[in-house]
């Protein structure tokens, strides 16, 4: 190549393709969101719950093809906003039919609005901002990932362990509150 550029690479060493198979099992996360919205208002949560499991699949499968292969441009940035698009379409469906509270949604979503609006007003006030969860933000996730299987699975398929749901809707609530107050506390010092 001409100058020694390498058009399958940017600088930071992150793949320019974008057909590359972990893209291509992001992509199909995204576009299971409206199906599995649709599942789910239909009360069919037994395949809603099948359907979760298997994205929760791709989204390993993908990270570890990932790994292998190097990532891509294209799906540093698809892939968090494939899990964001169908844990937060989740919560809100099962919210609208009654099987999560809907103070803990508003809770969830509310936190994930205000990470994303600080860093669109860091952005806007010239502030670099590296993104790179917290532990307690991977802990929270793992919780909101766990309740929103557990409810589909209990909806779908009439299994209810005790208290289990209450549990991780206790866990959410509160992983969420501390992990939106350690963004809150990071963002305001880079202010």
């Amino acid at each position: 190549m001409p100058d020694g550029i390498n058009r399958h690479s940017s600088r930071a060493g992150a793949s320019t393709d974008v057909a590359t198979l972990p893209n291509v099992l992001t992509f199909g996360r995204i576009c299971a969101v409206p199906i599995a919205i649709w599942l789910v208002l239909r009360r069919d949560c037994a395949i809603a719950a099948i359907l979760f499991a298997l994205a929760g699949l791709t989204d390993a499968l993908d990270g570890w093809l990932a790994r292998r292969q190097g990532p891509s441009i294209l799906g540093t940035l698809l892939d968090p906003l494939a899990d964001k698009l169908l844990l937060t379409s989740m919560f809100i469906t099962l919210a609208a039919i009654g099987l999560l509270p809907l103070w803990l949604t508003i809770l969830v979503v509310f936190r994930d609005g205000m990470i994303i609006g600080g860093i669109g007003l860091l952005r806007l006030l010239g502030r670099t901002v590296a993104i790179r969860p917290l532990i307690i933000s991977k802990l929270n996730s793992v919780a909101q990932i766990t309740l929103v299987g557990v409810t589909l699975a209990e909806a779908g398929f009439a299994v209810h362990p005790p208290y289990i749901r209450p549990m991780l809707i206790g866990l959410v609530a509160l992983t969420t509150l501390i992990s939106g107050g350690a963004y809150v506390m990071r963002g305001s010092r880079l202010v």
